[in-house]
């Protein structure tokens, strides 16, 4: 059958968040398009895939404008190769990559394809992503992570003046939430793009193992002139922390995931610099602006020892 819309849902040991974010997808009104929902297991070892396997067996997921599909990495390909098994596989006209720790609403799907058909001019798009205590999870609106927006990040200047244009081009909450609106960076976490934009742009870059790969792709849509938008038709709320774990942890270990998934953070934004930035300002800045990582990076850790 046509496809509408191919979901991908990368997980590695959140069983039971992968539980109930398909209890939520399956409970969806689909407004009479066709969705296939690829569920892509990253070598899980808490049963995550034997679940998924066993639960859209049931009459409950058997519907007839939605499909699912389970496959299984052999080993933890990261967040970009994990979901870029998924965007091969995808039918659709449209692709969302949706974190397995997030629940949809009724209406989400629906409403999101709504959008994008009646405003050809957007690539790509995200919804209202909201933490569990209701307050906007910034890292779906975002500005590019140019040296100045980073700096004002970094050191402060957002927090002191966040509606400041000059100081507040990371989040960018000066913009009206209530409407739809233009954006330069939206969260892996729910991002719906346009299967043939994804043809003109390539699939995620497998060089960020986890982090950065959406801010990359993001980079890359507006690099053609694509534009991204911030649609507030329509939410889903985030339980946020959880599907980005390197491993499968306990409270022995906490500590030492959270120093692996900090490590890994900075050394993405490394990596993006080099890749995007670094023939585009002064030798110089860069030198700044590594240093700055480093000394970021010697900081967070710390806290985690």
């Amino acid at each position: 059958m046509s496809i509408d819309l191919s979901v991908i849902i990368l997980n590695f040991n959140t069983k039971q968040l992968l539980k109930d974010c398909l209890r939520s997808i399956v409970k969806s009104d689909t407004g009479g398009y066709k969705i296939e929902v690829i569920i892509v297991d990253n070598a899980s070892t808490d049963g995550s895939a034997e679940m998924a396997e066993s639960l859209v067996s049931t009459n409950l997921f058997k519907r007839k404008n939605m499909k699912f599909s389970l496959t299984r990495n052999r080993k933890n390909l990261g967040f970009a190769a994990g979901n870029n098994k998924g965007i091969k596989k995808a039918r659709g006209r449209y692709v969302l990559l949706l974190n397995s720790d997030t629940r949809v609403y009724k209406e989400t799907f629906a409403k999101m394809i709504e959008f994008m058909d009646e405003s050809p001019n957007w690539a790509a798009a995200t919804c209202k992503v909201t933490l569990s205590n209701r307050q906007l999870d910034w890292a779906c609106h975002r500005g590019l992570p140019n040296p100045w927006n980073a700096f004002c990040y970094f050191s402060g200047l957002e927090k002191l003046f966040p509606k400041f244009r000059l100081t507040g081009g990371y989040h960018q909450k000066w913009k009206n939430l209530k409407e739809a609106h233009q954006i330069d960076v939206i969260s892996g976490a729910f991002f719906f793009i346009r299967k043939k934009v994804i043809d003109k742009i390539g699939f995620l870059d497998e060089d960020y193992f986890m982090y950065g790969e959406d801010i990359d792709w993001c980079f890359r849509i507006k690099e053609k002139d694509f534009r991204i938008a911030f649609a507030s038709i329509t939410k889903i709320t985030h339980v946020k922390g959880r599907s980005g774990k390197l491993k499968k942890t306990s409270d022995k270990n906490e500590r030492k995931v959270k120093k692996e998934s900090m490590e890994q953070f900075f050394d993405t934004m490394k990596l993006f610099y080099k890749k995007h930035y670094s023939q585009r300002y002064p030798k110089f800045l860069m030198k700044m602006v590594f240093k700055g990582i480093d000394f970021l990076k010697k900081r967070e850790l710390k806290k985690c020892e």
